[in-house]
C-alpha cells in the first residue's frame, strides 16, 4: 500500500483550490491511500477571541488549560474537520472526519502538565483502525487530539501529530499544504533540499519573513525521525503525471 501523509495548517484550509483536490484525484487514480491531519489555529484563535480567553504560548505551543481544551475541541471537531471533510467530498473524494481520541487513534502523554496544562506529543498511533479505513478507499481526516492511558484528552501540537502518524504508517511522502509553492531561493523553487541547505539558507537570510515558520514545521518533522517532507502550494497541483511539485526536504542523514 502506499501511503501518504498530508499535513494541512488551519491557515490554509480556507485556501485550498479545485487543482489541489484534483492532485488528490490523480493521487487515487495511482492507487496511493491518503491520511490528511490538520490544524485549526486561526479558527481556535478566533473562539478564544469571541470568548474573551487570553491565548498564551511556551516554546511556541499554546499552553491548554481544560477551559482551552474543550474550545480546541469543538472547533478542531466541530467545524475545521467537517468543513474539510465537506470539501473533499464535493470533489468526490470519500473522507472520514475523526477525532484523534476516538478508538485510541492517537494515544498520547503530557509534556509538561505543570508548564504547558493539557498539552501532549503521540506516543502510539492505532495504524491498524486508520489501515482499515484506507482499505475502503476513504480518507481518514483527523484532528490532533490524543488520549492518555487514563482517558484524558490532550492537545498535541499537529505537525508534530503529522510526523507520529506518518513514522507509524510508514508512508511514502509527507506532504506539508502551505500558502507557497515551495522554497524559492534565488527568485526559483528548489525541487530539492537537504535540512541542512535549508538551515544555511535561513542562516544567510534567503529563507527569511513568513518562510521561515513553514520551513520551520517541515524540519520539526524530519527531526522526530521522518526521512523526508514536501512543501507543497494548497491553491496549485501537487501531483500531475507521476510530477511532483513544491520543495522536497531530505533528512540531514540522507543527503542528495
Amino acid at each position: 500500500m502506499r501511503t501518504l501523509l498530508i499535513k494541512c495548517g488551519g491557515s490554509t484550509l480556507g485556501e485550498l483550490s479545485t487543482d489541489f483536490f484534483v492532485s488528490l484525484q490523480d493521487l487515487k487514480k495511482q492507487n496511493y491511500q491518503i491520511v490528511i491531519i490538520h490544524g485549526g489555529g486561526p479558527d481556535i484563535n478566533q473562539m478564544l477571541a469571541q470568548l474573551h480567553v487570553q491565548a498564551e504560548y511556551v516554546n511556541g505551543l499554546r499552553k491548554t488549560t481544560a477551559e482551552i481544551l474543550e474550545v480546541v475541541e469543538l472547533v478542531l471537531a466541530g467545524k475545521t474537520n467537517r468543513s474539510l471533510v465537506q470539501m473533499l467530498e464535493g470533489h468526490k473524494l470519500s473522507a472520514l472526519g475523526l477525532n484523534g481520541s476516538d478508538v485510541g487513534l492517537l494515544k498520547g502523554r503530557y509534556i509538561n502538565k505543570e508548564e504547558l496544562g493539557y498539552v501532549g506529543e503521540i506516543t502510539e498511533v492505532n495504524s491498524e483502525f486508520i489501515h482499515s479505513i484506507l482499505t475502503q478507499g476513504i480518507i481518514p481526516v483527523i484532528t490532533p487530539i490524543a488520549i492518555t492511558n487514563t482517558g484524558v484528552k490532550l492537545n498535541v501540537n499537529a505537525d508534530y501529530a503529522a510526523a507520529a502518524v506518518a513514522k507509524a504508517l510508514k508512508v511514502e511522502q509527507c506532504l506539508f499544504v502551505t500558502d507557497v509553492e515551495g522554497i524559492m531561493v534565488d527568485g526559483a523553487v528548489r525541487e530539492m533540499l537537504t535540512a541542512d541547505e535549508v538551515e544555511n539558507f535561513i542562516a544567510s537570510g534567503e529563507i527569511y519573513g513568513g518562510m521561515i515558520p513553514k520551513v520551520a514545521s517541515a524540519l520539526s518533522v524530519l527531526e522526530k525521525g521522518i526521512e523526508s517532507v514536501r512543501i507543497v502550494a494548497g491553491k496549485k497541483k501537487i501531483y500531475q503525471h507521476d510530477r511532483w511539485f513544491g520543495t522536497k526536504i531530505l533528512g540531514k542523514e540522507r543527503g542528495i
